[in-house]
C-alpha cells in the first residue's frame, strides 16, 4: 500500500474508534463507562429486566424507584435461593417523584436521580461479599467516594440476606 492510503486507513480506524468510545446508547447511557472501584457498567437492555419491587423513599431523598433483574436473579428471587447465584444483576433505577396532572392524589417519575447496579460475581468480587456495584447519573459513573459507602452499608444492613436490600414483590 502507498503510505498516503495507510495514513488514510490509520484516519479512518482512530475516528471509529473514537466514535465507538462516545456511542451514546438508546436508553442515554453512555457505553463504555464503568464505575469506579468496581468497574461496573450499565449493561444493555437492562430496561426490559423483570420487575422485582417498587419502593417509595421517603425525605430528604423523597424518590420513587423500582428495582428489576436480569434472568438470573429473577430465578433465585423465584426459587428463594441464597446468596444470589453468580451472574445475578439487579438495576434500580430512581426517580424524584412529582403530583400526577390528571390525578392529584397520585405521584408520578419526575426527573431520574440515578441508575444503579449490583453485579455478583463471587470471584471478581470476593472482598465485597461477591458483589460489585455502579451508581450512575445522567448516564456517567458516579465518584469514588459515593461508590465507597455502597458495600459498607449493604454489609451493614442485609449482610443476612446476601447483601441485597430487596425483596420480592407479592
Amino acid at each position: 500500500m502507498k503510505p498516503i492510503h495507510l495514513a488514510a486507513l490509520a484516519v479512518a480506524i482512530a475516528s471509529c474508534a473514537l466514535a465507538a468510545a462516545l456511542v451514546v446508547r438508546a436508553d442515554g447511557m453512555e457505553a463504555g463507562s464503568a464505575s469506579p472501584i468496581y468497574g461496573v457498567t450499565i449493561p444493555n437492555g437492562y430496561r426490559s429486566w423483570e420487575l422485582i419491587a417498587p419502593a417509595h423513599e421517603a425525605p430528604p431523598l423523597d424518590e420513587l424507584r423500582v428495582v428489576l433483574g436480569n434472568p438470573v436473579a429473577v430465578q433465585a428471587y423465584r426459587n428463594g435461593t441464597l446468596p444470589f447465584p453468580d451472574g445475578a444483576e439487579l438495576a434500580k433505577l430512581a426517580w424524584k417523584h412529582v403530583p400526577s396532572p390528571e390525578f392529584e392524589p397520585a405521584s408520578i417519575p419526575g426527573a431520574a436521580t440515578t441508575v444503579q447496579f449490583m453485579v455478583k460475581d463471587s470471584r471478581k468480587y470476593a472482598a465485597t461479599g461477591g458483589w460489585g456495584f455502579g451508581r450512575f447519573i445522567n448516564g456517567k459513573p458516579a465518584d469514588e467516594a459515593q461508590h465507597r459507602t455502597c458495600f459498607a452499608c449493604h454489609q451493614a444492613r442485609v449482610k443476612d440476606h446476601d447483601r441485597v436490600f430487596t425483596r420480592w414483590a407479592p
